[in-house]
């Protein structure tokens, strides 16, 4: 027996009620995706000011670590106990984390106070999805749901926008304490707006299952993302993390066959919906991800924008996700059907990926934008549509789960793409730089592998300087094409998503039929 809003919820919600539920919702998962890239432009200051330029990549990878291995217990929990009482809690946990990664005097600090804020976003991200199953029914919820993957997106490129601007005029330190206000607003609107769980039931919480899922991909992220960088990839490190991750993940797969109340329940699999929804966000993730990390690169080092241009010039690319983020959303609650949306958005987003491997040093910005818009119009329509479908094909005591399932399975795909892409534009580099390089005194110290600041290459010699950028855009271009047959995948794999007919109710029909005692009187 779940612990469930009541199944008439949606029903006696005001549309003004739903509003604010929205709008605190959008409010919680703005925190959580713009803390994803909002350090990126500061973090050669935060480097220098604290200190750490050796870890300054934890920066960023405690943060999405944290955010993914907890996504799966934040929707069990919001399954088994309601979700009002825990999307506050992620908030709260958020908050605290700005709060002490703002104060932080060492990058060690940092670090770990990025990894608490990190716990936090996993909650918002997953709670913010999960919340509107409940107030709103599928074939309605096309619509809220294009404005989440708008919000998103916003995020993703305003993240590099406002980082630089607060780390010109302000300091570092604010791009924590600006989520304080942001997160107060959110936590005061969800205590009157959100609808509470009516009663409280006795559940048994897999903890060995949540801590044997946490250690198993912690496992695999360290894996991809030390791997060939800070170890050699036949070492004894990750030779050990490699065979842990897979001994952690096999005994998690045992432990909940037979758990009461699984973290992460197996027959999920066995819903195609669910199984090719999540297979298709772990295939988008990993080339979304893994290449898009790359384009401030080009912008910034080929290109010589400041860190505020770069995140300016980024700004097509947020239009054409926002035009088919929204409008696919509208028209999947107009007609009820969602199958088509994904299947073109991977087909569009193979064919932006594969533009991108056209840039070059010569490239004007009228192109440029249009190639973003390209990759953006392709990516508003998946993302936030696979979380439509995924909701819809499971029974509404799992809301939480599926949810977090979708969306962690999305983040993985991120991780292992930024870390394996990551590898091949190293090792590539590699070879350009001696090649481009040929015959050029080097200044003293400057080391072209390990990359350098547009301030910095600024001041190189006209020949050096040359060469470098020439290297880095090169090198550029097959980390997009490698990523280009990975979108197709996906494009296949969209065909086998199952068009199940959206309900326009929030529970499913045949759990008020079958199940009548997992919903409240």
């Amino acid at each position: 027996m779940n612990d469930q809003a009541d199944p008439g919820v949606a029903a006696v919600l005001s549309h003004r009620r739903v509003l604010l539920v929205i709008g605190a919702l959008m409010l919680g998962m703005l925190l959580a995706a713009l803390d994803q890239t909002i350090v990126a432009t500061a973090l050669p200051t935060i480097a220098g000011d604290l200190h750490g330029l050796s870890h300054l990549s934890w920066v960023v990878t405690g943060y999405l670590l944290a955010a993914t291995v907890s996504t799966p217990l934040w929707g069990k929990l919001g399954d088994m106990y309601g979700r009002k009482i825990f999307f506050q809690a992620a908030i709260v946990i958020f908050l605290i984390g700005s709060a002490l990664s703002g104060l932080s005097s060492s990058m060690i600090e940092l670090i770990g106070f990025r990894a608490l804020q990190g716990l936090g976003a996993g909650g918002l991200m997953v709670g913010a999805q999960a919340i509107i199953g409940d107030v709103v029914p599928p074939r309605d919820r096309g619509k809220y749901q294009g404005i989440f993957g708008a919000v998103f997106g916003l995020s993703s490129v305003a993240g590099p926008l406002l980082g630089g601007f607060f780390v010109q005029n302000l300091s570092w330190h604010w791009i924590f304490y600006i989520n304080l206000p942001i997160g107060a607003i959110a936590l005061v609107v969800t205590t009157g707006a959100l609808p509470s769980a009516l009663r409280r039931v006795q559940h048994v919480i897999d903890y060995i299952g949540a801590l044997l899922l946490a250690g198993g991909v912690t496992c695999l992220v360290l894996l991809t993302t030390l791997g060939g960088t800070t170890f050699p990839w036949g070492s004894a490190p990750i030779a050990i993390l490699a065979v842990l991750g897979v001994v952690l993940l096999g005994i998690f797969v045992l432990v909940e066959r037979r758990a009461a109340e699984p973290i992460l329940p197996l027959h999920l699999f066995r819903n195609r919906v669910f199984s090719a929804s999540s297979l298709v966000g772990f295939i988008v993730g990993f080339s979304m991800f893994g290449a898009i990390t790359y384009l401030p690169t080009y912008l910034q080092v080929v290109r010589g924008a400041s860190p505020t241009r770069s995140g300016l010039d980024l700004l097509p690319l947020m239009a054409g996700l926002l035009v088919t983020s929204i409008g696919s959303g509208l028209l999947i609650s107009k007609w009820g059907r969602y199958k088509i949306f994904p299947i073109m958005g991977t087909a569009v987003m193979a064919v932006g990926l594969y533009l991108f491997s056209l840039l070059g040093l010569t490239t004007s910005m009228l192109t440029i934008s249009l190639f973003l818009v390209v990759l953006g119009l392709g990516l508003g329509s998946v993302m936030q549509v696979l979380v439509i479908a995924v909701q819809n094909a499971v029974p509404h005591s799992e809301l939480g789960v599926a949810t977090s399932g979708a969306t962690f399975f999305r983040s993985i795909g991120g991780s292992f793409g930024t870390a394996i892409f990551g590898a091949i534009f190293a090792n590539v580099l590699t070879g350009n730089l001696v090649h481009y390089l040929a015959g050029t005194r080097l200044p003293a110290g400057f080391n072209g592998a390990a990359g350098a600041s547009p301030a910095a290459l600024a001041k190189l010699p006209p020949a050096v300087h040359a060469g470098y950028i020439q290297a880095v855009n090169a090198s550029l271009h097959p980390v997009f094409l490698w990523a280009v047959p990975f979108a197709i995948l996906a494009f296949a794999v969209t065909w086998l998503l199952k068009e199940v007919p959206l309900r326009k109710t929030v529970h499913a029909p045949q759990l008020v039929t079958t199940q009548p005692a997992e919903l409240d009187a």
